[in-house]
């Protein structure tokens, strides 16, 4: 039986692809873009650095906080009045730099602005998993990651270079965000809440329902912890060994991401010739690997194999991680599954810094590297006795998720948006 599509045309499809792969590049520029700035809006408005800091992570934390009622919202109003609500938030407050001359009113569009985040993060994914189906779901989503890489490199350069301008320049590229509202209004197909009338449908429900879903945060929070470890002390490494000029150290860091947008063009080959859990075993080895080069090399090439070898392994991971959890989660609370993910990727960032740092400070980024890679090394010899693949829906689960978005919203009625 062939699955009923819910775009009306090729021309809809090809239009609410792009508008996802374009919300997609928007996940990773949420703080990126500001780092050449920071220093400068510190002077600039007298702030110390710690709180000039603040600017780069203050979404983070509203992330955080937001994620599981941005889920929930997902799930009980279906996709396209969050995502264009997100969308629209991420644009506004993302922008609001270009014109903000106060530390606290900048503070504050920052909150705003992770809430918007929160809601593309999770939206994006969502709506993946519920548009595309089978080995056309897993090239769209490499398709994704591609887009995430390169969203992770052309967005700081023309940051960067809007930077040059001002420091409210960089701001400007977080307008984006309201044209591409304006596109995924447009776009979007009529997805149904498939949470709407589900009992039980909180968070705690959730997990108490889906355990392994806690295995897949976990994974996710490793990920996102040693992406950060590398980005945090890699250009430091560069330093001990001479090279300390920013543009190739920026050259090098962005190589992290474009080594991601490589491999992750070839997800969909490799998820259907290896499966899932193979592909993270994979990714899991290319950051072993990553992390010892970055311990023990001291010639600036083989330094910057390290950024590739852990970026070609988060092209893969990044797919993989999200189709899992989407795959593993009721259909009915994959909005909130999603969020919890991002609210895991958060945390690991957040925890990169703070547990590695004062080992660095008390040794050497050498012993730092090692100490990563040999953790590395243990999270996957437990992964080597670990199948992920998605378990059977849980008895008495929420709503089982339909055969397609068009099916379920015939069943549910037109009346649903």
């Amino acid at each position: 039986m062939t699955t009923p599509t819910p775009f009306p045309s090729a021309g809809r499809r090809r239009m609410t692809m792009a508008a996802l792969l374009l919300a997609s590049t928007l996940t990773v520029m949420a703080g990126t873009v500001l780092t050449p700035v920071v220093a400068t809006i510190r002077d600039d408005l007298g702030v110390s650095g710690t709180a000039a800091g603040l600017i780069l992570t203050a979404h983070g934390l509203s992330l955080a906080v937001a994620s599981p009622l941005v889920g929930w919202t997902i799930d009980r109003w279906g996709l396209r009045t969050p995502m264009v609500a997100g969308l629209l938030l991420y644009g506004i407050a993302g922008g609001a730099g270009l014109f903000t001359t106060s530390y606290p009113a900048l503070i504050a569009s920052r909150f705003l602005f992770g809430i918007g985040a929160a809601a593309v993060f999770a939206g994006t994914t969502v709506a993946l998993m519920a548009l595309f189906h089978g080995p056309e779901r897993d090239k769209v989503a490499g398709w994704r990651s591609t887009a995430i890489g390169l969203g992770g490199v052309i967005w700081p350069l023309i940051a960067g270079a809007l930077a040059v301008l001002s420091w409210h320049g960089p701001f400007a590229v977080y307008l984006i965000g309201i044209p591409t509202a304006v596109i995924m209004l447009l776009a979007m197909p009529d997805v149904p809440p498939a949470g709407r009338g589900a009992k039980g449908g909180g968070t705690f429900a959730l997990l108490r329902s889906t355990p392994r879903l806690l295995l897949l945060y976990a994974l996710s929070l490793v990920s996102s912890f040693l992406l950060y470890v590398v980005i945090v002390f890699l250009p430091q490494r560069f330093d001990q060994i001479g090279v300390d000029d920013p543009l190739v150290i920026a050259v090098i860091t962005a190589s992290i991401s474009l080594a991601g947008s490589v491999s992750g063009f070839f997800y969909g080959t490799m998820r259907a010739r290896l499966g899932y859990t193979p592909l993270l075993r994979v990714a899991l080895a290319l950051w072993g690997l990553a992390l010892l080069i970055g311990a023990f090399a001291d010639q600036p090439l083989l330094l910057a194999l390290s950024a590739v070898s852990f970026g070609a392994g988060s092209g893969i991971s990044v797919p993989a991680l999200a189709m899992l959890t989407g795959e593993t989660s009721p259909a009915a609370m994959r909005g909130q599954a999603m969020a919890l993910s991002g609210t895991a990727n958060f945390a690991g960032q957040f925890a990169a810094p703070v547990v590695v740092g004062p080992l660095v400070a008390s040794t050497s980024i050498t012993t730092g590297f090692l100490a990563a890679a040999v953790f590395t090394g243990l999270v996957l010899l437990g992964l080597a006795a670990l199948s992920l693949d998605p378990a059977p829906a849980p008895t008495g689960s929420p709503t089982p998720e339909p055969e397609s978005p068009s099916e379920e919203g015939a069943a549910a009625g037109s009346n649903r948006s």
